[in-house]
């Protein structure tokens, strides 16, 4: 089960935000989940349950999963289609020349928190970690 190492990894991203920006506790993370990604969405959110305890940051945190269709390029004909439905064969025009746009995507989206006095948040101090996670400027977790 690679869930659980997923989960890992979004917990460690989020702990590494969360000490940039000064935040104590995370209250909700959502996480853009591609339909082809190979993760299975009620596995992750078994693990999330259970390691998310393990970690006081983000005790009792809900993990908000938002599906993303996968839609493929046809190269041929430049249609786009579902690729769930019509796998690699275009069918617009037959052609194998396709590739995968969209649907891969294991990455938080959004790091939400709870309302905090910040007298009782965690000074700044250098960090090597991103300033923002945002869809426009996305963790990737291979």
């Amino acid at each position: 089960m690679h869930e659980l190492g997923i989960v890992y990894h979004i917990i460690r991203d989020v702990e590494n935000v969360a000490r940039a920006h000064g935040v104590r506790r995370v209250s909700s993370v959502t996480l853009l989940l591609g339909e082809v990604s190979g993760v299975v969405p009620d596995l992750l959110l078994d693990a999330w349950r259970w390691a998310v305890d393990k970690k006081p940051i983000a005790q009792g945190a809900e993990l908000v999963v938002e599906p993303v269709e996968a839609v493929t390029h046809c190269e041929a004909c430049s249609c786009d289609y579902a690729t769930v439905e019509h796998g690699k064969t275009c069918p617009h025009c037959g052609s194998g020349e396709t590739y995968l746009l969209q649907g891969q995507e294991v990455m938080i989206k959004q790091i939400e928190t709870p309302d905090e006095d910040p007298a009782d948040a965690v000074p700044d101090g250098p960090s090597d970690v991103p300033d923002a996670v945002d869809a426009a400027n996305p963790l990737h977790i291979a």
